[in-house]
């Protein structure tokens, strides 16, 4: 018997309540370096932050903000 997945997406958030969802993206993506920071990187707490920037950010943003964080040059705080 096969395993089955439950798809889900970030939770709605009152702080971003328009249908353009690039900064609800950026700062799923910001809390969640903090929180590996401030935590570990093997934390559990960590996880839905992970899931969150996952499910709302294109794969193109995130590989060139992780580019950009190993250069030094990421323009949001950490």
């Amino acid at each position: 018997m096969e395993d089955e997945i439950e798809l889900k997406t970030a939770p709605a958030d009152f702080r971003f309540p328009t249908t353009n969802q690039t900064r609800h993206c950026f700062t799923r993506y910001i809390e969640f370096h903090r929180c590996t920071t401030a935590k570990g990187e093997d934390s559990n707490e960590c996880e839905r932050f992970a899931k969150y920037y996952r499910a709302l950010c294109p794969g193109e943003w995130v590989d060139k903000w992780n580019e950009q964080r190993e250069t030094g040059t990421f323009p949001g705080p950490l």
